[in-house]
């Protein structure tokens, strides 16, 4: 099947290639040509465990090509995805023009004759409910030539989206006539031949689909961190709490883990949508608006429990940060913890010095005043403590005693309790974690 995808950010360049593994005749069209000459020369512009090989792989094969061109990327095509971004505005909606731009772009095309007859047009960007309508109406006021339009809402988790794609927990399809059912379950067979459904429904409902569950593992974190602060008042520990919960089947274990609060270009963008679209209704989301606050002052009541032990003036002091990257497994920065951490440690007057894996890029690329270590123990070295705001598996079980001895004072704030209280305090460390009992150093084993 020949398939266009419009955009070839994080969604679009993981769904095209993809579905190009899969044998059908995939275009990617983006209007950034630096991105497309870095895309053609096999450069992956996005870190994607796995991305990479498989793009490379299939441009090889022909299977999979790149373009700025329009109608070179409309020619002939039978699926056109729509895969542009929606930004958050000022306001918290999402802003959809490029979605607009796209649909009006597509009418062109559709008046050209470029694409094969009776094309589907899919949106598979994150727009708020009637926005893909919205862009069957743009087009069909713009030209008669007779197209499909479907809503197919993306669930790809950052560090793990090829996995995800190829082994879908569900793929949900938004459609409105058996042509775009047709196509979409062509399409997706291959993806769920181990009995996991293909939903199809209306086009509202699968564009609330998407909200609707990323909101509610937004609201799971939140919860599990504000539990995580009750408990570390009243010296509880919110391990053993999780623990007491999750073994009741109606709850469950996932997203229940306490830390920093959920970041990135998913949670934060989608919570904000649905709160949005709720004040526009006139319907009020007071559980995503508080979901969202939680989750903001998480990271300020991490921040808060630093300062109250190292002093509300940090200057002269030296803090490392393991950890930039909202979660592990990506170097996306966007509404990561450590960013807020950061700023509130600079302006307190530490000097900070971070390192992370994979996202150091990124971080310089914000122009902040910090500095930037080639390693973990590089990052903790004269340091008067470390902050742990990502739970990347080298930081799980590191050198602890070489930890120490490259400190100037063995204080960690681990954000992410990746470690037990009770073997750091009996390492010498002064250690504290997020909603577990704090620790003093005891006698150092020699």
């Amino acid at each position: 099947m020949h398939l266009t995808i419009v955009g070839s950010g994080y969604v679009g360049l993981v769904t095209g290639t993809c579905l190009a593994n899969t044998g059908n005749d995939v275009t990617c069209l983006d209007l950034d040509t630096a991105r497309v000459d870095r895309l053609k020369q096999g450069e992956c512009p996005i870190y994607e465990p796995g991305l990479t090989e498989l793009m490379t792989r299939n441009v090889a094969a022909g299977r999979l090509r790149f373009t700025a061109d329009q109608d070179e990327a409309y020619r002939d095509a039978e699926v056109i995805f729509i895969c542009v971004g929606t930004p958050t505005r000022p306001d918290g909606s999402s802003d959809t023009s490029a979605v607009e731009q796209v649909a009006k772009d597509i009418a062109r095309a559709l008046g050209d004759g470029l694409p094969a007859e009776h094309p589907l047009v899919v949106v598979k960007s994150t727009v708020p409910v009637g926005t893909t309508q919205h862009v069957a109406d743009t087009i069909r006021a713009a030209t008669d030539t007779p197209c499909s339009v479907a809503d197919n809402p993306e669930f790809l988790k950052e560090g793990d989206a090829i996995n995800d794609f190829q082994k879908p927990d569900r793929v949900v399809c938004g459609i409105e006539d058996e042509h775009g059912r047709n196509v979409l379950q062509n399409l997706y067979t291959p993806y769920i031949r181990q009995g996991n459904p293909c939903l199809f429904m209306d086009i509202p409902s699968a564009e609330m689909v998407k909200y609707a569950s990323n909101a509610m593992l937004a609201c799971r974190i939140s919860f599990i961190n504000e539990m995580a602060r009750l408990c570390d008042h009243f010296d509880a520990d919110i391990s053993r709490v999780r623990e007491g919960m999750s073994t009741d089947r109606r709850i469950g274990r996932e997203f229940l883990y306490p830390g920093l609060g959920y970041g990135g270009s998913c949670f934060p963008k989608d919570t904000l949508a649905v709160i949005e679209m709720g004040r526009k209704a006139g319907r009020p989301s007071l559980l995503n608006e508080a979901v969202h606050q939680v989750n903001q002052d998480q990271r300020i009541w991490f921040l808060d429990r630093i300062k109250a032990t190292l002093g509300e003036d940090l200057t002269g002091l030296r803090i490392g940060i393991w950890g930039l990257a909202f979660k592990p497994r990506t170097d996306d920065i966007r509404e990561a913890p450590s960013r807020t951490i950061i700023d509130g440690l600079l302006k307190a007057g530490a000097t900070v010095t971070g390192y992370d894996p994979v996202a150091m890029d990124n971080m310089k690329a914000l122009g902040l005043e910090i500095e930037l270590a080639d390693d973990m123990y590089e990052a903790a070295r004269d340091s008067d403590a470390i902050v742990i705001c990502t739970e990347w598996s080298e930081f799980r079980s590191p050198d602890l005693p070489k930890l120490r001895s490259v400190m100037k004072s063995p204080t960690v704030f681990d954000g992410r309790n990746l470690w037990l209280p009770e073997d750091m305090a009996e390492l010498g460390f002064t250690y504290q974690s997020v909603g577990r009992p704090s620790h003093a150093p005891s006698a150092v084993r020699n």
